[in-house]
């Protein structure tokens, strides 16, 4: 079977669709497309290995678990790509990400491993001529890419004084494509499987992300309402 394109999730995309009830839209949007799920060892971690005993956290854990077990989210070894290939590319992005800050001479972290692990799989996926994106909310990560220059900014307003960049090392990033919980609800909204009805639904399933944690402005919020 040709596989067309590949989704790769972080743990912040899985949670906020997660919290919003929206977890139901994966499997329904897989029998409207071709495209693939996956998760890395380290997002499955973060999502269900350390939240699953937890009380407050379990019923996501779960849930998203069921999505493992049924195949609806897939593991890099369904790709023929080990959890080794993983950690070893995740380290070497999450050392030139981490050593690109400077705050009172000090470096500071950015990123951490399963955010970075999704990256990881998306180079080797390419490395494989497939196509995928990666399925992340956070801002930081998606600026490594996108506006690498504006993470001084970000950061100096995040720790609430003047950081330095170093941005020698950041073609490393330059090539990864990103989408938001906020387009996953919008595409589920125009396949028709998002299953609440109305003509304010769209709009209360895309603010329903932006407040869980999806990075995304009312100005972008206001596109999409419109397409």
């Amino acid at each position: 079977m040709t596989i067309q394109k590949v989704l790769i999730f972080d743990s912040g995309t899985l949670i906020n669709l997660s919290m919003n009830g929206l977890l139901y839209i994966l499997p329904e949007l897989k029998k409207t497309s071709p495209v693939r799920f996956v998760i890395t060892e380290q997002v499955k971690y973060e999502v269900v290995d350390r939240p699953i005993g937890v009380p407050r956290f379990e019923l996501g854990a779960l849930r998203i678990n069921d999505l493992i077990t049924e195949n609806i989210l897939e593991l890099p070894e369904a790709f023929e790509v080990s959890s080794s290939e993983i950690s070893s590319r995740t380290q070497k992005l999450m050392d030139i990400a981490n050593h690109a800050v400077q705050a009172h001479g000090k470096f500071v972290k950015i990123v951490s491993d399963a955010e970075i692990s999704c990256l990881a799989l998306s180079s080797i996926l390419s490395e494989q001529k497939i196509e995928n994106l990666i399925a992340i909310d956070e801002r930081t990560t998606r600026l490594l890419a996108e506006k690498p220059k504006n993470l001084q900014k970000l950061m100096s307003k995040k720790l609430h004084f003047n950081v330095s960049l170093d941005l020698k090392d950041f073609h490393h990033f330059k090539d990864f494509v990103f989408i938001r919980s906020t387009e996953l609800a919008y595409v589920a909204h125009k396949k028709g499987v998002l299953h609440v009805r109305g003509p304010r639904a769209l709009e209360a399933a895309l603010y329903a992300t932006k407040y869980k944690g999806s990075s995304v402005s009312f100005d972008e919020i206001n596109v999409l309402r419109k397409m």
